[in-house]
């Protein structure tokens, strides 16, 4: 039977004090940030998190709890107001809406926070009065440590954090690419490129990998590892507009222009658009470009997006339903929910020039 693992074990494991073990671990100050993460790296690595009561506070969550008293009942949804992740967002918001939907059809409150700093959100977070919580996009190590901590069931949609477990919902991110891919090599592209940060985001760097994985398999060529146009900065507000025009036309000078760009969202393929249009281009004669998401503007672009449909809404009531089923079986082994994409055929993408 394994040893149970303790704070002084991860604090001989670090050459630390038991007593920055603890600090770290529960959120308090007193520790520089870090520090903090080695700790919670070193705990993860040594399964402190998943042992069972390790040092959760215990909090009553029966499956009387979702019955007759739900009305008076609420699910936490957290969406840190980082990067684009509003609900204001075409992408963010209809995953919102679709929680919204799915709480109201069991009787269950909803409260929103946009808090992304640890220490704030303890001081508004009462784990009594929430049934259990729902992250929505990318939310730091620290916070979902403090949820963590208390013991709140939690779901993450389009994210997951390596240190900590919880259950997660994503769209089938890696096959929706790859068929995307091998739709535009059927179509009769040789020269794929994809534009996006690979780093940026857990789905980012899954539709890359099915990209790669299309064009390995097709024997086409990959773009080079340190590829600028794969490390993209400022996806969010458009800035990369000039560092991807300086690019595109450097492959116009040495004639080795791509055929298809492969965006890694709708707006990067929007906003790639716009800047092909600018500097000459004609789409989709001279490059074909698709997105991914299917967000509403999609559809209005010039020429209206190819793209995947990722059906936002039903994740957030996969959620919904996954974090309904942890808190009437919290010992279950914990779930990775993958919800399919299909991709939207339209005007952006034509066969290549001969």
């Amino acid at each position: 039977m394994a040893k149970k693992v303790t704070m002084q074990k991860i604090a001989d494991h670090l050459g630390v004090s038991k007593f920055v073990v603890s600090k770290s671990l529960s959120g308090k100050g007193g520790v520089n940030e870090t520090t903090r993460e080695r700790v919670i790296q070193a705990a993860s690595q040594l399964g402190y998190f998943t042992q069972k009561n390790a040092y959760v506070q215990s909090i009553k969550r029966t499956a009387q709890g979702v019955g007759s008293d739900r009305n008076k009942q609420s699910v936490l949804v957290l969406m840190p107001n980082i990067r684009s992740q509003t609900q204001d967002s075409l992408y963010w918001g209809k995953i919102v809406d679709g929680i919204a939907l799915a709480l109201d059809n069991e009787g269950l409150g909803m409260v929103i926070v946009s808090e992304h700093r640890a220490d704030n959100f303890v001081n508004i977070l009462n784990p009594n009065g929430i049934l259990g919580l729902v992250g929505v996009g990318q939310i730091s190590t620290s916070l979902l440590l403090e949820v963590h901590r208390i013991g709140l069931p939690m779901v993450l949609i389009d994210h997951e954090d390596p240190l900590i477990p919880s259950d997660t919902v994503f769209a089938n991110n890696v096959d929706s690419m790859s068929r995307l891919s091998n739709h535009l090599m059927g179509t009769g592209h040789t020269l794929l490129h994809f534009i996006g940060n690979i780093r940026y985001s857990r789905s980012f760097r899954d539709r890359w990998i099915g990209f790669r994985s299309a064009l390995e398999e097709s024997g086409m060529r990959l773009p080079m590892e340190d590829d600028e146009m794969l490390f993209l900065e400022g996806m969010d507000d458009g800035s990369f507009r000039d560092e991807f025009r300086n690019w595109i036309n450097k492959r116009k000078k040495a004639k080795t222009l791509p055929t298809a760009l492969i965006c890694a969202n709708d707006f990067i393929a929007l906003t790639v658009s716009e800047v092909l249009k600018e500097d000459g281009f004609t789409l989709p004669d001279d490059i074909s470009v698709t997105g991914f998401d299917n967000i509403e503007d999609a559809s209005r672009g010039v020429p209206p997006l190819t793209t995947v449909h990722v059906p936002k809404e039903a994740m957030g009531r996969a959620a919904v339903e996954k974090l309904l089923s942890r808190i009437h079986n919290p010992s279950a082994p914990l779930e990775k929910i993958l919800i399919s994409a299909d991709i939207v055929h339209r005007e952006s993408v034509i066969e290549p020039r001969g």
